[in-house]
Parts: structure tokens; sequence; C-alpha cells
């Protein structure tokens, strides 16, 4: 059984769906064992307290530099024997350290296609604005694993919806998490834990059961 973490800085409606998932039996072979928030006042540290989830709060704005703070969430997730890293909403772009402790072992949930939409100013309602701006027909969600260029690792699943007329980007936003985003960061996560991803290059291959 594969220890996951998930590390967020808000609400947590992404931890929340991979909650749902697990209690539905749909995570196989892992467990969500340790939630760490860079926000004390993170909505999803309550969610991890009423599922009986260990979580802890490393501040971001109690260390000087984004070195010292990634250092310490990566001694952290250490600490913790996490198998998996998964970021879900969490608003803090860290450093080489972390990527080198955990090579092809950290995902991240993004909530476009990516390579469009995508790296450093694309995230929340940006990304939306961003969509509607253009004038795509589709839009939607990646999971993708991390490395040092932001949004630039190997995309692992990708879901799609339609961009509709008299769309806001809050209207968007939500279509996109709840038809894209909390379908398959917790089947990427499954995939993850079954051992059914393969990195080759910067692409991955599924194996199909």
């Amino acid at each position: 059984m594969m220890n996951i973490a998930v590390l967020v800085s808000g609400g947590g409606t992404n931890l929340q769906a991979l909650i749902d998932a697990q209690n539905r039996g749909e995570i196989k072979n892992g467990k969500i064992t340790l939630v760490i928030s860079s926000n004390p006042d993170a909505y999803a540290l309550e969610r991890a307290a009423n599922n009986g989830i260990a979580a802890r709060v490393i501040d971001r704005k109690a260390f000087n530099d984004i070195k010292s703070y990634t250092k310490a969430v990566t001694d952290a997730l250490i600490e913790a024997k996490a198998d998996l890293i998964v970021y879900a909403g969490f608003m803090t772009i860290l450093d080489e350290q972390i990527v080198n402790a955990f090579p092809n072992k950290m995902m991240n949930v993004h909530p476009a296609l990516i390579p469009s939409f995508c790296g450093k100013g694309f995230y929340g309602l940006h990304v939306h604005d961003a969509v509607l701006a253009s004038g795509v027909k589709l839009t939607g969600a990646t999971v993708h694993f991390v490395t040092e260029e932001c949004d630039g690792g190997p995309i692992i699943l990708q879901k799609a919806v339609e961009v509709r007329n008299g769309d806001t980007s809050e209207i968007l936003q939500k279509r996109v998490m709840e038809n894209c985003e909390w379908k398959i960061l917790p089947q990427a996560v499954s995939l993850f834990c079954e051992g059914r991803i393969k990195v080759i290059g910067n692409k991955t291959e599924i194996d199909e059961v």
C-alpha cells in the first residue's frame, strides 16, 4: 500500500475528490496518509481532520526564501515516507530539491489542456479568463508529473469539456472541476499506485489491464 501525501493551500476541493474516491474504493493500492498545507487557514485542513487524515502546516510566510521552504516540505515528505505527492491547489512553486528527491513521484492537476494555457501566471481563474478570451471551443484539465519546468512534466491523463455561449470564468471553472479535475485526478493517482504508468522521456504510457 503506497503512502499518498497531498499538498494544499486553500479550500481543498481536489483533496475532497481524492478522499471521496478513496472512500468509494477507487484508489487501488494507495492511501492518503498526510496532508501538508502552506496556509494555516486552509479549509483543506478541516477536510483532512474530518476524515482522520494526518495534517501538517508548513507556513510559506514563515520562511525567507523558496529554498528553505522547499527543504522543509521535502524533509517532511521524506519523514512521512511518501510514495506519491499530489499537488491539489498548492500555490507555491517549489525548487529542484523536491524534484530531485521525488522524480516522477509528484503529480499536479492543471485546469486546462496542456500545452495550452499553462506555465507561470496560469492559475485559478486566470486560466479560464485566457480560455474565454482565446475563443477556443474546448478546454479541460490535465494531470501531469511535476518537473522543474512549470506545467511541463509528462502528461498522464487529460479530459475535455465544451466552452459554451455565455460562459463566465467562474462557470467554466466549475464545469472543468466537476467534469474533469475531480474525475481524472483520482484515476491518475490509482494508476500510479497500481504501477501502471511508465515514463518514457517526456511522455507516459498507461499499461492497460
